[in-house]
């Protein structure tokens, strides 16, 4: 065990342990994006407390456990055989076993493997718990400064493999004025660069390596996104998060105005401002204003 991670050990058995873990019960368990230290005590705890870790890669689970000093017994399930693994697991949960499910990276069930295990256990009547943490996508979320308050994102995870396909998906992109995450694999981020591309001046924020050491975020236009991919050999390595940024609001006061034109028919000036302001939502002194040039043109 790295000796680091000792106290985190006895750390989350003493802020944890005093939550009831109900068994039989699936525990879907979010693990770091890229850094170690991501991993939550509560999710420390729960990884030490099951029978046995369900996960998509049994070799790059495995060395996670041994880096947090935990040694549980694991069970493939990935997206060639969830199916038939996941009724392994129901299997499990039946006998009255606690079992976690863990993927590679990040929040099970997003963009991997995992969704259909839990709607197995959901359907056999077993409990299924979430011990959120890291991911990919709240983190690029967080850092490309593009989903304030009221106007949320879309997640979209990965585009089509296939370039005709691809392009096809990137042109649908177009008419979404929200933001957009995407994730993408270092081998095909080159000929994703390309096709968004043609998105010309809307930006994005790229997330390379999120967390890890060598860790690189940039916005940019996406015109200008396959330059910045093969500005270094560099950039053509690590998992990426993308974050297609939403179209800008085009600001339009022609509703405002003509309601407030229409009330200035009726009533006094600041009455017609005030109802105006009330009905669209538009500053009142905005409307003042214009309620003033309106009288004054009449």
């Amino acid at each position: 065990m790295t000796a680091s991670f000792a106290p985190a050990l006895a750390a989350a058995r003493d802020a944890a342990a005093a939550q009831h873990y109900p068994q039989p019960a699936l525990y879907v368990v979010a693990t770091p994006i890229g850094n170690l230290a991501d991993i939550t005590l509560r999710a420390l705890h729960v990884l030490q407390l099951v029978d046995a870790v369900a996960c998509e890669d049994t070799r790059h689970t495995q060395a996670l456990l041994r880096a947090y000093g935990i040694d549980k017994p694991t069970l493939a399930v990935h997206q060639h055989n969830e199916a038939e693994a996941a009724q392994e697991v129901v299997r499990r949960l039946q006998a009255g076993q606690r079992v976690a499910y863990a993927s590679d990276a990040g929040t099970p069930g997003v963009s991997d493997p995992g969704a259909r295990l839990v709607a197995a256990a959901r359907a056999a009547g077993c409990a299924v718990v979430p011990v959120p943490g890291a991911s990919s996508v709240t983190a690029i979320v967080s850092a490309g400064g593009a989903g304030g308050e009221g106007q949320g994102f879309v997640f979209f995870g990965f585009l089509p493999t296939k370039s005709g396909e691809r392009q096809q998906a990137v042109e649908a992109l177009r008419q979404e004025s929200r933001p957009i995450v995407l994730l993408e694999a270092p081998h095909r981020i080159a000929a994703v660069a390309e096709a968004l591309a043609v998105l010309g001046e809307r930006a994005i924020t790229v997330g390379r390596e999120l967390t890890k050491q060598f860790e690189e975020i940039a916005t940019v236009p996406c015109a200008g996104l396959p330059a910045w991919v093969q500005a270094s050999p560099q950039r053509l390595r690590g998992e990426f998060a993308l974050l297609l940024h939403g179209m800008p609001v085009v600001a339009d006061d022609a509703g405002p105005k003509r309601v407030l034109q229409l009330l200035l028919a009726e009533l006094p000036v600041k009455t017609a401002v005030k109802l105006a302001s009330e009905i669209t939502g538009a500053p009142r002194n905005g409307l003042y204003e214009a309620a003033l040039q309106m009288k004054g043109e009449a």
